[in-house]
């Protein structure tokens, strides 16, 4: 049996586009041979529709697109996630389905039954979960359909379960000779290594080749690799689509299994930022971008990724030199932005620092220095750039790594100006790995940029360093207590020392405030801030102490 996969990138209820990418996709695969297509998860709305769920318009307009799609499809039938609407006696209610359809006709073959509701997940809030899923025949085998996490509840490879169901076992037991799984999978690194190995485990286990079609593209901070795959009962690879690129392969289930390869962990989070940009920029209306250009290894990565997600003639660098800024700081901005064919503008903000200093101080009392004057110049360089924008109608990019984001090492209404946070899911470790793999051909991004202390700049001599541990230090203690959520003691068993670990959590905790007011930032790692880590900002919980939750207050 011959299987088209169509994996597929959807804007969010862009009904129509949709419903015309799948048919496209649909013609092709059946030109190649295909015998049954299937399509992602949801599809046909987008992933992850979230509120919109709740509009009956929008519902309705799912629905009509939905019928006028399967009037086009003719005799290879085509599986598509969509949304089902049934009455229940207090109201309507929703399922995250999948739909058969065949020479005019539509079905609904399975209902998605394990409702995810962690990370940066919300079903629950949204669809009724499905009941029982049943095979179904098509050319001659009995076919098993799941909808992504579904398939994700294996006793065998969790030591602990989520759920008390395996859907998979379930259509098993029932004797299925294939398994199908929708999916709207978000990346992060390593995940398509989980992925196979998930997929691997059930193909053998069941002796039963296992097609799972992903999503792909960037939905507001998602970004979603593809890399759909169909597995043989040994575990190999019988057919593989594109990462991060829109695909469709036709799979002979009786091919020759392939061992997977795997690209390193710099190009795969490279290729997600790249993807995510790009679609993030096109999905908002947007064409060009400004961001402004430091000198500095953040802002040039930043850069390159927007440079190469939208092409060289659709990027503005800005370099917004201060009193305090080197000369080889503003000659490496220059440099990267020749080197990518940007376009470089040259504003220094020194005659608005020097006025705004003036006219503050009455106020300030005779006051010099400080952290006042070193926000000042990252917030006139805000305005500034926010004025660029609003100027040529070009997004504004921000620059800020991870690392800075969590322990707030960065500017409200300064920095933080811009409407996509790039690299906000990137620890500083990370930064320097993709920026050495950007250059692994030909210099790109200076030399300097990537050897030189990193500096804000903002005052005579200024090192990261010297408000901040090592950033491999401090990446070490996000990974423990952001990613893993890890108490003092665990860090300290792994060797981090405590006087630094209650420093750097005190900062990650006092800044959630500022990562409230944040832009949103693509995801790459399994835990990022934003809709995935909801921490309250007016709390008492301190980690540092053993009496933590229980103080007084004073």
């Amino acid at each position: 049996m011959k299987i088209g996969i169509l994996q597929l990138n959807f804007t969010i209820g862009d009904f129509s586009g949709n419903a015309e990418k799948v048919r496209l996709a649909h013609e092709k695969a059946v030109r190649g041979g295909a015998e049954l297509c299937v399509a992602p998860e949801l599809g046909l709305c987008g992933y992850p529709p979230r509120d919109l769920l709740n509009r009956g318009d929008f519902v309705d307009a799912h629905d009509r697109a939905l019928l006028d799609l399967a009037r086009r499809i003719g005799k290879v039938p085509l599986i598509l996630g969509g949304i089902e609407k049934t009455k229940k006696r207090d109201g309507r209610s929703l399922h995250n389905a999948a739909f058969f359809l065949h020479q005019g006709k539509k079905k609904v073959v399975a209902r998605k039954c394990l409702l995810p509701t962690y990370d940066v997940f919300d079903e629950d809030r949204y669809f009724e979960p499905g009941s029982t899923n049943l095979p179904m025949r098509i050319g001659g085998r009995k076919v098993g359909v799941t909808i992504c996490e579904d398939i994700w509840n294996d006793e065998d490879l969790w030591p602990e379960r989520r759920y008390r169901r395996d859907p998979v076992r379930e259509l098993a037991g029932k004797g299925i000779d294939l398994l199908l799984n929708l999916s709207a999978s978000p990346w992060s690194m390593g995940k398509e290594k989980v992925r196979h190995r998930l997929l691997a485990e059930v193909a053998k286990r069941e002796k039963i080749p296992v097609v799972q079609v992903n999503l792909v593209g960037g939905n507001d901070e998602l970004v979603f690799d593809g890399d759909s795959m169909a597995v043989g009962p040994r575990g190999g690879f019988l057919g593989r689509c594109a990462a991060f690129a829109e695909d469709v392969q036709v799979v002979d289930l009786e091919g020759r299994e392939e061992k997977p390869r795997w690209s390193g962990d710099e190009e795969q989070v490279y290729r997600a930022l790249v993807l995510g940009t790009r679609d993030y920029l096109e999905k908002c209306g947007f064409r060009e971008v400004v961001l402004g250009l430091s000198g500095g290894i953040d802002s040039a990565l930043t850069a390159v990724i927007a440079a190469e997600a939208l092409g060289p003639d659709r990027v503005m660098g800005v370099a917004l030199p201060s009193r305090f800024s080197s000369t080889g700081s503003v000659a490496d901005a220059e440099a990267l932005a020749k080197n990518l064919g940007i376009r470089f503008a040259k504003i220094p903000i020194e005659d608005s620092f020097a006025s705004m200093l003036r006219s503050l101080a009455p106020v300030r009392g005779g006051r010099q220095g400080g952290l006042t004057e070193e926000n000042l110049q990252s917030r006139i360089r805000g305005v500034m750039l926010m004025a660029i924008s609003n100027d040529t109608g070009r997004l504004l990019l921000t620059t800020g790594n991870k690392s800075e984001l969590a322990v707030g090492y960065c500017t409200l209404y300064g920095d933080m100006c811009g409407a996509l946070a790039v690299i906000a899911d990137v620890p500083k470790t990370m930064v320097y790995r993709i920026s050495r793999w950007v250059n692994r051909k030909r210099e790109i991004i200076p030399q300097d940029s990537i050897e030189k202390a990193p500096s804000a700049e903002l005052r005579p001599d200024q090192r990261d360093q010297d408000s901040l541990p090592s950033y491999e230090e401090l990446d070490r203690i996000l990974e423990s207590y952001v990613v893993h959520e890890g108490s003092m003691e665990a860090m300290v068993k792994k060797g981090i020392g405590k006087k630094v670990a209650q420093e750097i959590v005190r900062k990650i905790d006092l800044s959630e405030y500022k990562r409230r007011q944040a832009a949103p930032g693509l995801k790459v790692t399994t835990k990022a801030f934003g809709v995935g880590r909801r921490v309250p900002i007016a709390q008492k919980f301190d980690p540092r102490s053993a009496e933590a939750g229980t103080k007084k207050r004073n």
